[in-house]
This record gives structure tokens, sequence and C-alpha cells, in this order.
């Protein structure tokens, strides 16, 4: 029997469809990975999975044995629980046995005490069967402590970069991005029979993207996946559901399988286009030809009928993907910048101390290590956003850097519209060349004119790196780029980025954009930034090994 079965789905947002009579059965072993641009419906789905939001049309049924686990891109979470305890007790039915088991005992005290002041017969059986009662929800208990354990559970948060001095601390003492990962362990710890995770390495580091992915191999649950990260996406998966410009289609394999399935079905459609083109043209040509003549008549007629049979040529809409190419750049000296002697402290924490670090022209930097390494707190002293303890950072002759930062999306104006934002960056810039960037990132017609509050968050990000785009000199520092892009346009700009003749620094969890794209790797750990001499790969084995080790 499936897990969960959806027929004729239909979900509307007002007038717009967002997908129509979509069916979807997911089997106990099924990995899928749902694929398709921001907006194109793929949250709304995964949220009707879970059971968080009503269909238009059709219907939902979830098998009775099935527990679902969702990961959304948005939590809450209220403190007042240690970071341990609320993983233990997020399993279905424990936390209420332990309530249960507590008011028994308290019963039992109470018959107990009340029985050797002078009890009946009636009172011992009843106290007996009390007693039969507790050690049945003690042997329940008993399976709860056994399936999972202290030690999992540890394990997990460990892999996520909890270290074992986390356990004791209050939820509410963590940052967002802290509690999700929070909520994560708890959803792998509870191993429902389906798992449904939205941009699941949102808030990850590398290494802990690494432990994810190694995690999700390993299990036999079925899971329903959101990612922006290719590499990531093809090692779990083995079927995608994906948002067509035609509707929802159903493809096998992984999310490079599916590339070029649709590729080739796209191919198969133009050919056969073409063939129907120049059937019609021969048929029409006929026509034209022997109209006029008498003996021809029936042969027209026939060519008449054939092209009112003829079906109309079928080929896909070419979904628009974001795509640029950076101008060339003025030429620095051989050596762009230096940091000498950095230390950052807020009070008596120390981030890093005494850091000395060289960058060379063409240099593309991937600056990698754990959440709280700090990773930001580098990119922004380099970038001038914020001061260093002691040291500093000189810069090459001829240097221009340029900087994006995720909360560079959140401080646009509002009030401006896309056009102005952009153009406010380069007021040199002329209009057609404005608009030429803002095409490149998806801002086209009536786009152009919309007001920068009313933009998504992965709209907001496209203006941010066009107004990069705008005026990038010829040192890139760019924090986490692809965060709240989709996966093509994550693809896109680091296809676009290997063509810039610039230096490049970036902060990235997204292994697939690294690896593309970093010819150096700076590992932000312990105080110190490793420039490191081997590949990212050679890393990830690194921390792979340290991470297999279970905490104390």
């Amino acid at each position: 029997m499936s897990l969960l079965e959806l027929s004729g789905g239909t979900l509307r947002f007002g007038a717009r469809e967002i997908f129509e009579r979509t069916d979807l059965r997911i089997e106990h072993d099924d990995r899928i990975g749902l694929v398709g641009p921001n907006g194109s419906g793929k949250t709304s789905l995964l949220r009707i999975l879970a059971g968080e939001q009503e269909l238009d049309a059709g219907a939902l049924s979830v098998s009775r044995q099935t527990r679902i686990g969702y990961l959304p891109q948005d939590i809450a979470v209220d403190g007042g629980r240690g970071l341990l305890d609320f993983v233990l007790s997020s399993v279905p039915g424990r936390a209420q046995l332990s309530e249960e088991i507590t008011m028994a005992e308290t019963d039992m005290a109470r018959k107990m005490a009340a029985y050797e002041a002078g009890g009946t017969p009636e009172d011992e059986a009843a106290i007996t069967a009390l007693g039969l009662s507790i050690a049945a929800l003690h042997e329940r208990q008993a399976h709860f402590d056994t399936f999972f354990t202290k030690h999992e559970a540890a394990k997990i948060l460990h892999g996520l970069g909890f270290a074992p001095t986390d356990h004791a601390r209050d939820l509410g003492e963590f940052s967002g991005g802290w509690k999700m990962r929070a909520v994560l362990a708890a959803l792998l710890f509870q191993r429902p029979e389906l798992l449904l995770l939205d941009e699941p390495t949102n808030h990850l580091d590398v290494p802990s993207v690494a432990w994810l992915s190694d995690f999700l191999r390993r299990s036999e649950r079925a899971f329903v996946l959101i990612s922006h990260d290719r590499e990531f996406l093809d090692a779990q998966i083995d079927r995608v559901v994906s948002f067509e410009p035609e509707g929802v289609r159903h493809y096998r394999g992984n999310y490079s399988r599916y590339v070029a399935q649709r590729s080739e079905e796209a191919t198969i459609l133009e050919n056969r286009a073409k063939n129907l083109e120049r059937e019609r043209a021969k048929a029409e040509a006929f026509i034209t030809r022997f109209r006029a003549q008498a003996n021809k008549a029936k042969a027209v007629q026939s060519r008449v009928k054939a092209l009112e049979k003829m079906e109309a040529p079928e080929t896909y809409a070419r979904r628009r993907t974001m795509t640029f190419s950076f101008a060339p750049t003025k030429r620095t000296s051989a050596t762009v910048l230096k940091v000498d002697g950095l230390s950052k402290a807020y009070g008596d924490h120390s981030v890093f101390r005494d850091v000395n670090l060289t960058v060379n022209r063409g240099d593309r930097i991937g600056i990698i290590g754990v959440n709280g390494a700090g990773k930001t707190t580098l990119l922004r002293i380099i970038g001038n956003e914020l001061a260093a303890s002691a040291g500093g950072v000189q810069f090459g002759a001829h240097v221009e850097p340029a900087y994006y930062a995720q909360h560079h999306c959140d401080v646009l104006e509002r009030a401006d519209t896309v056009f102005e934002s952009v153009a406010r960056v380069d007021p040199s810039a002329g209009q057609t060349l404005v608009r030429t960037i803002l095409g490149a990132f998806l801002f086209s017609g009536d786009d152009v004119d919309k007001r920068v509050g009313v933009l998504s968050g992965g709209e907001r990000a496209r203006v941010a790196l066009a107004r990069l785009l705008c005026k990038p000199g010829n040192l890139l520092l760019m924090d986490e780029p692809t965060n709240h892009l989709d996966l093509a346009s994550s693809e896109s700009l680091a296809e676009s980025l290997t063509s810039f003749d610039g230096t490049t620094l970036f902060v990235s969890h997204n292994l697939a954009f690294v690896r593309r794209l970093a010819t150096r790797i700076w590992n932000v750990e312990d105080g110190t930034v490793e420039d490191y001499p081997g590949t990212l790969d050679a890393y990830l084995e690194r921390a792979r090994a340290l991470r297999s080790e279970a905490p104390g």
C-alpha cells in the first residue's frame, strides 16, 4: 500500500492556477525531488502533502500507518526546553507516555497508602491491576528507550553541528538558523515513514550539508526534497517531479538524468514539429499550384482535408533562466589584497586571531566552515562593512571591490521600483544598459516598474545581483549568493562567475556552487583561517572523518 496518494490535485491562488489535476503516489522507498523555478508551486505542494494547505479540487489520502515529518523553510520554535530534551521528546507519544506513567505511579502511591491504613480485598485487586498497567507502560517506555536513544539523538545533533555543551541549552537561546537545525534533528530522530524537506540545507554549513547527505543516503525511509544544490539533490533522489510550463511532469532518475531526459524530449518534439511544418508547407504549395486545374480537383481536395486533420506542432515552452555575462574589468596588480595580523573579537569572545592571507589576481576563493566560525565576519571586514579588532586589509593597485551580502536583499529601498533600485547604483549607466541588465535577471516589461516591497525573497535576491552587475568592480565579495535562488538560477550564476576576469571571494554552503567555482578554499575554524591546499573533496573527506566520531 502506498504511503500517500494525491489524486486530481488542483491549487489556485486567485485567478492564477498553480497546478491542475495532478496525481502523485509516494511508495515506501521513494526518494523524490521537486524541481522548478521559484514561485512555480513546489513549496505549496509540500504543504499540501503535509496537511497544512487545502486543495481547491482533488483528494489526498494518507495510509493510517504513515507518520509524516515536515521541515518548512520558516519555523517558529518556543524556548523553555533544553535542546536534547526537545529532540528526545519529539517522538510522537513519548511525552504523553511519560505523563501517563507519572499519573499512574502517583495513583499507585495514593492507593498503597490507603490500603496500608486499612484496605479491603477489592483495594488489593485494584492495586494489582494498576501495577500490571504500570508495568505495561514501562514496557512501552523501554521500547522508546531502545529504539530512540539519547546516544542516537546526540549523534544526530553532533552531525548537524551542535556541541555537547549545547545539549542542555534552552532552545530560546539559539538563532533562527540553529533552531531550524534543532527541528531537523528532531525530524531525523523520529524516523517518520515520510519526510518532507523544504530547502533543508539553507541554514547548514558545508560539513553539516555533507553529514546530512550521508545520513539521507543511508536512510531507508521515503522523502520528498526541495533543494537548490544540484549536487545534494543528485546524491539523494531517484525520482523527479518537475513544475514545467505545460504542467507537472514525472521523471525517473536523479536531477542530472531529468535534465538529460527533458533535453531529449525537447529535441524529439522540435524535430517532429519541423517534419509537420515541412508536410504542411508541401501540402499548401500543392494546393496553391493546382487549385485552378479541374483535373487536380480531387487531389487538391484531399490535401485540404489532410491539412484540416493535421495536428498543430507541439513544442515545450522554453523556461526563462537567469543569464548574464561580465564585461572586461580593469586590470589590478598581481596581489589583489593582503590580510595582515587580522583579529576580531566581541567582548571576551574571539572570532579569529592573527590571520594572515594573500589573494592573487584571478583567484576564486570559496570560504567555508561551520556556522559561527567567522566566515561572514571575515568577508565583512574585507568589504569594509565591519571594523577589525586588530590588524587590517591592504588592497593592491587599481582594486575596486563590490560586496554582495545576504542582508543586502532585505535593506533594499522598498519604495523604489526595480528599475530605480538598479539605476541608482551607477547614475552614469543609461536606461538601455539598466534594462538590458534587468532582462538578464528576468525582469522585463512591467516587471521593472514593480516596487521592491512587493517582491518575493528570490526576486529581491535577483535585484541585488543585478545591482552588483551594474557596477561589479574587479573584486567580487559574495556572501551566500545562491540563497533564495532556484536551482537553475544558482547554476547560471556559477557559470557566469567562471567567466568573470576579476577576483572572487565568496561564502557558500552550496556544494555544487563551491565545487564549480572555487580554485582555492579558505577553511575558517577554531579562530584561524587555513588556506586549504587540497580540493573541496579532500576537505569534506576530512570533515566526515572528524564528524563520524561520536560526541564524548
